[in-house]
């Protein structure tokens, strides 16, 4: 066992989970959750994209994304719409679109406030850090 890696990735998680709640926690004054708002996000980046892609966007099972979008489109927040063969395309509704916008306003804040105690600089190469352990792929 090394302690210095387990407590390490014990802080990683710490402020991802400290990060989660207070999104959580401030985007229910716009009446949405931050599961909700992260599936709209994904929606919003990616038009036409099936449960499949919006599920891995959004670090779910399929079948849990299925559920979740079920309740956004319930909500009136998406469209699903028959692609090529079974795939069901998924898209915003202008409510969906405006409550992203005002999830976005409400994340703004939530990370300025969360990364404030670093410095531009190290805002930066935590960035770089954290891209060299898991690279972008969208």
């Amino acid at each position: 066992m090394n302690p210095e890696l387990h407590v390490l990735g014990r802080a990683v998680k710490k402020v991802q989970y400290r990060q989660h709640r207070a999104l959580d926690t401030a985007l229910t004054a716009a009446g949405t959750t931050l599961a909700q708002w992260d599936a709209l996000r994904a929606v919003g980046r990616r038009p036409g994209a099936s449960a499949r892609e919006l599920a891995t966007a959004t670090f779910q099972t399929e079948q849990s994304f299925g559920t979740l979008a079920g309740r956004l489109l319930a909500q009136g927040l998406i469209t699903r719409t028959p692609g090529h063969g079974r795939r069901l395309e998924h898209h915003l509704t202008p409510a969906g679109q405006a409550l992203l916008t005002a999830g976005e306003q409400i994340a703004d804040t939530v990370l300025t406030d969360h990364f404030a105690p670093l410095t531009p600089e190290e805002r930066t190469t935590l960035l770089h850090l954290l891209h060299t352990l898991a690279p972008e792929d969208t």
